[in-house]
């Protein structure tokens, strides 16, 4: 060994181990699928974002509405993926993972909590039919602001839901989005 080994030699600690990070208040990821990524993120257990927002709003408005603590941690969003993934491919039609509305308005959670019972796989409803069903008949376009700014996009299904003419209109994920969703559930109806 030559000096500059043997200085070396002495600095090296063999029983090192990378570090161990704490599981994060707040877990996200970025997931690639055929309607465009979504940042998926999870607290305490629960979905708390599926959106096509982007990384640095969405992680700073998750910093601000449920903790600080905010972490990439895909590992902790494996079930989550899978469901996205397995219902966008048509193997599934419902989510069982749990949904939690921190990011959305009180409006927004009275019309997103009850979302799945107003809507159903394959089917579609317009806004003014789903204010009626939540006892809000004139607040149509409030109900598709709501639904715009939907922050557990595809898990609670906004894209269902449609103008009174039949048109699709707005969807965070854009309207090619939707379209693909809508035909994906109408073609997994038709041939279950």
């Amino acid at each position: 060994m030559n000096g500059l080994e043997d200085r070396l030699t002495r600095f090296s600690t063999p029983e090192l181990k990378p570090p161990v990070l704490p599981d994060a208040d707040v877990a996200y990821t970025l997931h690639d699928t055929p309607i465009g990524t979504m940042l998926l993120a999870v607290a305490h257990g629960r979905v708390v974002a599926s959106s096509f927002g982007d990384e640095e709003t969405m992680t700073g408005r998750l910093a601000h509405a449920v903790s600080p603590r905010v972490l990439r941690q895909p590992r902790a969003l494996d079930a989550v993926r899978r469901e996205l993934d397995e219902y966008l491919i048509g193997d599934r039609r419902e989510f069982t993972v749990q949904v939690d509305l921190a990011l959305a308005t009180p409006f927004q959670q009275l019309v997103l909590s009850d979302l799945r019972t107003h809507t159903s796989y394959g089917r579609t409803k317009s806004y003014g039919e789903l204010a009626g069903e939540i006892d809000r008949p004139k607040a149509a376009r409030a109900v598709g602001t709501a639904l715009g700014a939907n922050p557990v996009c595809v898990l609670l299904p906004c894209h269902r839901v449609i103008g009174a003419s039949g048109a699709l209109t707005g969807y965070a994920g854009g309207l090619e989005a939707k379209r693909y969703l809508l035909n994906l559930e109408k073609k997994r109806i038709i041939s279950p």
